[in-house]
């Protein structure tokens, strides 16, 4: 439904007492205040939080008492007058989920941390952790109130127990992901210490796939969050690899995007990038930028691609793959102007390597490609590539670069 709702948009009235006394709209989510006067949640919250007014904006009694209680009977009215004016394009608005109150969160938080006790077991604790995990997916101000109450800390200390059993893991896992770890401290505890990277190398094969993605995720925040070299074994690529080799038909594209999110964080240590290559990093990289990715998941592929073609391994693993340098050179204007760059670059490096790579992208029309990217808009670093490049090709520009090139099939080139 419209987020206002005017009589003359609809033909109709609003009863006033639907409307939010602050925003004059329809009321979505009524709350009623300490001075007994109901509100929509979002308005009364930002009347609030903005400008700091601790007065009932109607009555202009303070507001002794910040608790809002949800007015179910009014929202049930407001949903049965929408019903009856479906014909006039009323719809009618959702049951909203309510927000997690803070005694909510610190009693589940204790009962998930709780190692002892009379009523303590890890089902109970468990169940907490899926409240929370409930609670947190339902909106951003519930994981804000939820991290705030130093969740990642007791979350980080559950799963690395030495008692957690897989539900708990499971579980406790699955929450951690759900919220940023930017704090360096946080990240340099689970990178810097072997058992933790050996824990979580062990979930990347795990039988469950959302176990799977989620150490993979954990794994990502922690490298990149830790701004530190981190030693990475074979192991790890290869588990986070197989996310991207064989993405889960429960999860395709989240196992895709944190594998991709995952292996360039990895990537980013130079000391990883040789276990990168052996673990066959190139050629899964390749398949999925050839069989179709979103934008984001393709300029961080793409950024993997020209960070591990700055090794001699990686370029000789690349080159070997018949599909690189066609899907590079495809890649060139057609995504974004970062994955235009990236896929430049890995040209470059390419073509710096070996002559035959060089014939081989001048085949494919790249010649066309490049000399479009400089007269584009695209970067200034994409430009010097593409310069680059073309000075490398010189010798290797047979009559057909052009003749072949999709660009040119027209009858008519406009540059970006």
């Amino acid at each position: 439904m419209p987020r206002s709702l005017e009589p003359l948009d609809l033909g109709i009235q609003i009863p006033y007492h639907f409307r939010c006394p602050i925003s004059l709209e329809l009321m979505r989510d009524p709350v009623t205040v300490c001075t007994g006067q109901t509100y929509d949640r979002a308005s009364i919250e930002s009347w609030v939080t903005t400008g700091n007014n601790t007065t009932c904006p109607v009555t202009r009694a303070p507001l002794s008492d910040f608790t809002l209680i949800p007015n179910h009977t009014l929202r049930r009215l407001i949903q049965e007058w929408c019903v009856a004016n479906r014909c006039n394009g009323v719809e009618r608005i959702p049951t909203p989920k309510q927000p997690a109150d803070p005694t909510s969160v610190r009693a589940l938080l204790s009962q998930a941390s709780a190692t002892s006790g009379a009523h303590v077991s890890a089902r109970s604790r468990a169940a907490a952790l899926r409240r929370l995990r409930g609670f947190a997916r339902d909106s951003e101000k519930n994981r804000v109130l939820i991290a705030a109450h130093n969740a990642k800390e007791i979350l980080i200390r559950i799963l690395f127990s030495d008692d957690a059993v897989s539900e708990l893991i499971s579980e406790s896992l699955a929450l951690l992901v759900m919220f940023p770890m930017t704090e360096h401290d946080k990240c340099v505890s689970i990178v810097s210490d072997p058992g933790r990277v050996e824990f979580l190398t062990r979930l990347l094969f795990d039988s469950s796939v959302e176990t799977r993605v989620n150490a993979a995720a954990l794994i990502e925040m922690a490298v990149t969050g830790s701004k530190e070299t981190v030693s990475i074994s074979e192991s790890v690529f290869e588990g986070v690899l197989d996310l991207l080799r064989n993405p889960a038909s429960s999860y395709p594209r989240r196992a895709l995007k944190i594998g991709i999110k995952a292996l360039f964080a990895l990537c980013i240590s130079k000391h990883a990038r040789h276990v990168a290559v052996s673990a066959g990093a190139p050629g899964i990289l390749i398949d999925r930028l050839a069989a179709g990715l979103d934008r984001c998941d393709t300029e961080r592929a793409l950024a993997t691609v020209e960070i591990l073609c700055r090794s001699p391994e990686g370029c000789a693993a690349f080159g070997e793959h018949a599909l690189t340098v066609p899907v590079l050179v495809k890649t060139i204007l057609r995504v974004s102007d970062r994955a235009t760059e990236y896929a430049a670059g890995a040209l470059l490096a390419l073509c710096t390597a070996e002559e035959r790579w060089r014939d081989e992208a001048a085949a494919a029309g790249v010649v066309v490609q490049l000399l479009l990217m400089v007269q584009s808009e695209c970067t200034e670093r994409a430009k010097r590539k593409a310069q680059k490049l073309l000075k490398l090709l010189r010798d290797s520009w047979p009559d057909y670069s052009f003749a072949n090139s999709d660009d040119f099939a027209c009858s008519e080139v406009v540059p970006f």
